[in-house]
């Protein structure tokens, strides 16, 4: 028997490749009704590839390409009239044609009611539903990594048909973030963005979130906490537990890495356990709420790539906003171990996003967040006025991207803190803060004086046990409670124009 031909010698490269039964658009004056049209047309493109990856996982080899794409958003805007002023998002400014690209209307169900309702509302034009030309990877036809079905795929199909042959595999040069940092460019002819994210760019991240926080997207919650000690996360889990054994009436359940889940007590459901041989790289841990209106809090490790790695990705959620809860060096004799520091400014030496957001680009304090911390300290420790400033400092943060700073020439490190006006010291707070910037997610910092280094007042090891024990649960219901404080908010006035740049994307 002569051998099987393979994928290339048998498939006709210009033949039209195999998709669904094409959908023509169809235009909705109801959002509800357009994110049913953009779920349907998903479920079936993603449906239509995993069924052909199952026929070729068991050797039927197709002999043309298998294709689907994701479904589109479209608005076109003929009028100049302008939109209320006082908007920060809800609008496009200007006639045109405008496009997003959709994945995982059912993740994003309630977001993408209130982006095309306000779209809908704003303008008084109906929004256009149907299928793009960009291509679904097979991979995110999943909502779980399928390495292990494509090892099968490899060892049931012939040897010599590479998998991306015969499907659309991730395109990493499609997935940039031209739009988000300002350098995208439409094609003459072509519509304009609608959200600062494509399809692929948002499941390549919710993949990459499931991988490195050992939970899935459908648990992240609206307000999200970023730390690098694990005290914080037994802090955390301590509280949720008795919230959710209390009965708690504004959580659900708590979500840990693996997916554990504790149930609320008043909901009378059983715990599902779970769990990890071991703990992913940063690991999740999500109090629920309805209305995914709850707190994530994520320990992000050392270091300000970890820092930009998870705010790459946490980003495509579109949480309402971020804090970073962390420790610091304090830089100035007044302060002692313990206090805390509201960052207002940042001293960018960490360089992980020199070229995305240039130094030059100030990242300033957003008034909303920094009340609700000021506010939710002073609760916290109960005080007030005058007597505050005794425990807290507002100002500069300097972040680096050298642990050993403390080792290089001290003259020049003091002559350049000293000159910012800095406070304080850590290594990941600029990174989080330049990328709620960049990303138009509300972000703020308080952070804790752990050492002073310039002071001879060193972390060591006994010193640092205690002081972790005395402070860490104070730091973190002051997190807690600003968070609280920030849920009520209007989500308008949260996401201000103090984030938006000249010519922004309707979706925020």
């Amino acid at each position: 028997m002569p051998p099987a031909p393979t994928i290339l010698g048998a498939m006709q490269l210009d033949v039209p490749p195999l998709t669904p039964e094409p959908s023509g658009p169809r235009a909705f004056t109801d959002a509800r009704a357009a994110v049913s049209q953009l779920q349907w047309l998903y479920d079936r493109n993603t449906g239509f590839l995993r069924s052909h990856f199952q026929s070729y996982l068991d050797g039927d080899i197709p002999q043309r390409r298998v294709r689907a794409t994701y479904p589109y958003v479209r608005i076109r805007n003929d009028s100049h009239v302008r939109v209320d002023s006082r908007l920060s998002y809800g609008f496009v400014a200007s006639p045109g044609v405008y496009e997003t690209t959709v994945t995982r209307p059912d993740l994003f169900e309630d977001y993408l009611i209130e982006q095309i309702g306000l779209l809908i509302a704003n303008h008084g034009q109906p929004v256009e539903i149907g299928e793009s030309d960009e291509p679904i990877p097979l991979h995110f036809a999943y909502r779980r990594d399928i390495n292990i079905e494509a090892d099968l795929a490899h060892r049931a199909a012939m040897p010599d048909t590479p998998l991306r042959d015969v499907f659309d595999t991730p395109d990493l040069g499609a997935m940039d973030d031209a739009i988000v940092n300002g350098t995208y460019h439409p094609q003459p002819g072509r519509p304009a963005p609608l959200a600062l994210f494509r399809a692929a760019r948002i499941d390549y991240s919710l993949h990459r979130l499931t991988h490195y926080t050992g939970t899935r997207p459908e648990h992240f919650q609206n307000f999200v906490i970023f730390t690098n000690y694990q005290f914080y996360v037994e802090a955390f889990a301590k509280t949720a537990r008795r919230w959710m054994a209390d009965g708690h009436d504004a959580y659900d359940c708590f979500v840990e890495p693996g997916e554990a889940i504790t149930w609320n007590a008043r909901l009378g459901k059983p715990e599902q356990p779970g769990g990890l041989e071991r703990l992913p790289q940063m690991p999740a841990y999500h109090l629920v709420a309805p209305d995914h209106s709850g707190i994530t809090l994520i320990n992000i490790g050392v270091g300000p790539s970890n820092a930009r790695t998870i705010t790459d990705h946490v980003a495509v959620l579109r949480p309402h906003a971020w804090l970073m809860l962390s420790h610091c060096a304090g830089l100035r004799n007044t302060q002692k171990l313990g206090d805390y520091v509201l960052a207002h400014g940042y001293v960018r030496e960490d360089h992980v996003l020199d070229e995305e957001l240039p130094v030059w680009v100030p990242i300033p304090a957003l008034a909303e967040m920094q009340v609700a911390l000021e506010q939710a300290v002073a609760e916290v420790t109960g005080l007030s006025g005058y007597e505050l400033k005794r425990v807290m400092r507002t100002g500069t943060v300097a972040s680096v991207d050298n642990r050993n700073w403390e080792l290089s020439d001290q003259g020049a490190i003091i002559r350049r803190l000293s000159q910012s006006r800095a406070v304080a010291l850590d290594m990941e707070s600029a990174a989080i803060a330049a990328n709620g910037f960049r990303f138009r997610v509300p972000y703020g910092t308080l952070l804790c004086v752990s050492d002073k280094p310039l002071h001879g007042e060193l972390k060591l090891a006994g010193m640092a046990g205690e002081f972790y024990r005395q402070r860490v649960g104070q730091h973190l219901d002051i997190g807690l409670a600003a968070i609280e404080r920030l849920r009520t908010q209007e989500r308008e006035r949260l996401h201000s124009r103090k984030l938006r740049s000249f010519a922004e994307t309707a979706f925020q």
